[in-house]
């Protein structure tokens, strides 16, 4: 058995909030965007180009394996979520009982390169994605979605059919 909290993974500008959300409606689950729980001092180093330490991430992670703890017991979530590292995600699985549901969201550098380029309002410098993609581990065990020639809709409903004997 799988817990019913989804992780939507992946760099910046590969699209976890969007897909996130529309997983969360379509599961009738609710949606949290990990970039709400980063510290102002993370977020001002993001803001001015500074990629952020693992120290930096440390409370960050915390609060986000508490929140997945307490999401399990309410019935489920879907968080979106940069979980770049091995490290980081093993912290994320710890505030669970059972083993997450791991979605990847992998695109090429020219693809979210223009994506970050295209954002307004976002604290994330497009100038820190090729420090996002030297630190990403893809992980083995997770469901590989690869972003081109995709719409938001066709990947969610990768992920659905993926975890169906699960979800229902």
């Amino acid at each position: 058995m799988a817990s019913n909290v989804f992780i939507v993974m992946g760099v910046s500008g590969s699209g976890k909030t969007t897909i996130g959300r529309l997983l969360a409606k379509q599961l009738n689950l609710p949606f949290h965007d990990a970039d709400d729980f980063h510290s102002q001092a993370n977020i001002a180093k993001m803001s001015n180009g500074i990629p952020l330490t693992d120290a930096d991430r440390q409370g960050w992670l915390a609060d986000l394996a508490a929140g997945i703890g307490e999401w399990e017991k309410a019935g489920g979530a879907v968080l979106a979520c940069s979980a770049l590292k091995e490290v980081y995600r093993q912290t994320l699985q710890a505030g669970a009982q059972l083993p997450l549901r791991w979605a990847f969201l992998d695109g090429s550098r020219e693809l979210l390169q223009s994506r970050l380029l295209g954002r307004k309002n976002h604290y994330m410098s497009a100038s820190l994605l090729d420090s996002q993609l030297a630190t990403l581990e893809k992980p083995a065990y997770a469901l590989q979605l690869p972003l081109e020639g995709q719409q938001p809709q066709d990947i969610v409903d990768k992920i659905i059919s993926a975890y169906a004997p699960s979800t229902n």
